[in-house]
């Protein structure tokens, strides 16, 4: 019954604490300590991190011992009892905390803040990079100013090719394609607006460049890398869909703005709508797979698509298709010299896969432990495998090789993708874009694909500006996004979808429409949010 009334009174105490960690809280051990228990997930083709030997050999170098008790499955419902029970370990690593969480268990007192360990004598790596990265900085930095996590994320941008805007693999997901086969059979030249490929399509249909079953554009609805919005850019903008709010746009000037309610919008939607009702877009757009996609693309049938990239897509077809490059908007409108891709930014940096708490005795000495891991070398270790196993020598450039398949398989029994399966540790792991091709390669596919943005679609993007997806919020601003975010997706997208099945709306419709964002899907609410943690974002950074 003690025990019992002593960890009630422990828990009250936890939940009382201040922001940004505050207050006491029982620790493992005294301040000296170097042994760590460390909580969290693992991927369920790993070996474990008790064997690995480059975080055997890490753990020797910051002279620490760490018991890791790390599981694939059921981590939710274990660490939701250790933290409801106060039975807190020394850290969580690869839980994978959302902002929500993060917020709510540094305010509590359950994560300590990390901002007065991240200094250059316990943190010189990370120190590092955040110097030269203050939109990493940015990212990890609460609304109270706190950090509760240590950086993680995987930053695959044009900067690792040289661009001068290192913009995200993810900044234009929806690659448009037209089959030059077509073109080049009807003699037509490519077209450069929404009115020329208005009529590109119409001779597709008209002479079943596909066959009897020919299908002019197919595309899925507001899908991330198959939807129609790269077509919009004909009337200034492209709402892709995004991991923070579907329709939300970032301005040069600072700003933020739903595109949903702009004019330009109405009048894309209104003009589409056209083209669906002359059997020029898909029919089935709204309900389709990516299988039913596919298979039209590959089996010749379709004559415009959109997909991460041609090849994906278009199979034994593949040849007969070039990139579509965004279009003009229609000839004899205010849009016919109109032209803008918005891009979308990448997955950014999460705070959530490393947080110590508050019954760690000695953070310092964990944390200089884990400021080893943001050596590029290591980070490349734990993300692949180690040095002499996967990765085999370094090239004249001094980049690291991997290991072939047919190495691995002679050697180790296993594919080089068995092998990384084997060795890859989840946690805090950070990959620059410099880390590509000057401390080991990027995958050729990936290349490929940022030579493509920077080269092929950044010519049609105005300003190269994203909201990020790791601007963080404060508990308020968290309640307003519970309560409003998916009532407000919802809405807009059922609308749009309607207005391209059924036409545009009339001027008594898009009031309508209006007033109801406002007043049952909180739109000023929600904007506010949105603009003040940008707002945030910018000064952090």
């Amino acid at each position: 019954m003690k025990k019992i009334l002593c960890m009630i009174l422990c828990l009250a105490m936890l939940l009382a604490l201040a922001a940004c960690g505050g207050g006491e809280t029982e620790k493992r051990g005294d301040e000296n300590q170097n042994q760590f228990l460390i909580v969290g997930g693992m991927s369920a083709l790993s070996s474990g991190n008790d064997s690995n030997p480059v975080l055997m050999e890490l753990a020797e170098n910051a002279g620490v011992e760490i018991e890791w008790d790390l599981m694939s499955d059921s981590l939710g419902e274990k660490v939701g009892v250790l933290i409801g029970g106060n039975q807190l370990p020394d850290a969580f690593i690869a839980v994978g905390f959302n902002q929500n969480d993060i917020v709510e268990y540094g305010s509590d007192g359950v994560f300590i803040d990390l901002t007065p360990y991240i200094t250059p004598e316990i943190m010189p790596n990370l120190c590092k990079i955040l110097d030269e990265h203050p939109e990493i900085r940015a990212g990890i930095t609460q609304a109270d100013g706190c950090i509760y996590g240590l950086p993680s994320g995987e930053l695959m941008g044009t900067g690792a090719i040289g661009a001068e805007d290192d913009l995200s693999i993810y900044a234009i997901p929806e690659f448009s394609m037209i089959n030059k086969t077509w073109l080049d059979e009807l003699g037509l030249e490519m077209p450069t607006n929404l009115t020329e490929l208005h009529d590109v399509l119409v001779a597709f249909k008209e002479n079943n460049m596909g066959g009897p079953n020919t299908i002019p554009m197919s595309t899925g609805f507001d899908q991330w890398c198959w939807g129609q919005e790269i077509f919009y850019a004909g009337f200034g903008f492209t709402n892709f869909t995004s991991d923070v709010c579907f329709d939300l746009i970032a301005n040069p000037d600072g700003t933020v703005q739903f595109v949903c309610t702009s004019q330009a919008y109405r009048d894309a939607v209104t003009y589409f709508h056209d083209w669906y009702a002359e059997g020029l877009m898909d029919l089935e757009m709204f309900s389709q797979g990516t299988s039913q996609l596919i298979s039209k693309v590959s089996q010749g049938r379709v004559g415009v698509a959109t997909w991460w990239e041609i090849h994906e897509i278009a199979g034994d077809y593949t040849d007969d298709f070039v990139f579509l490059p965004p279009l003009k908007g229609p000839v004899g409108t205010p849009y016919e010299n109109t032209c803008n891709v918005n891009i979308r930014s990448g997955p950014g940096v999460t705070s959530g896969n490393l947080n110590i708490t508050s019954a760690c005795g000695n953070p310092e000495l964990l944390l200089k432990y884990f400021d080893q891991w943001y050596d590029p070398e290591v980070v490349m270790q734990l993300q692949y495998g180690p040095i002499g196993i996967y990765f085999t020598e370094k090239d004249e450039n001094g980049v690291w090789q991997v290991i072939s398949d047919d190495e691995a398989k002679a050697q180790f029994g296993k594919s080089s993708g068995e092998l990384k399966g084997q060795y890859e540790v989840f946690g805090p792991r950070l990959i620059l874009p410099e880390y590509y091709n000057s401390v080991f390669y990027m995958e050729d596919r990936a290349t490929q694909r940022l030579h493509d943005i920077e080269d092929f679609w950044m010519p049609y993007v105005q300003y190269p500006v994203a909201y990020p997806n790791d601007v963080t919020f404060t508990e308020e601003e968290l309640e307003v996004i519970d309560r409003y975010k998916a009532d407000f997706v919802s809405a807009v997208s059922e609308y749009e979808g309607t207005w391209l099945k059924n036409g545009g709306p009339t001027d008594a419709e898009w009031e309508a429409y209006l007033e109801m964002l406002e007043d049952s899907c909180g739109m000023s609410r929600l904007l506010a949010v949105y603009q003040d943690a940008y707002t945030r974002y910018l000064q952090n950074k």
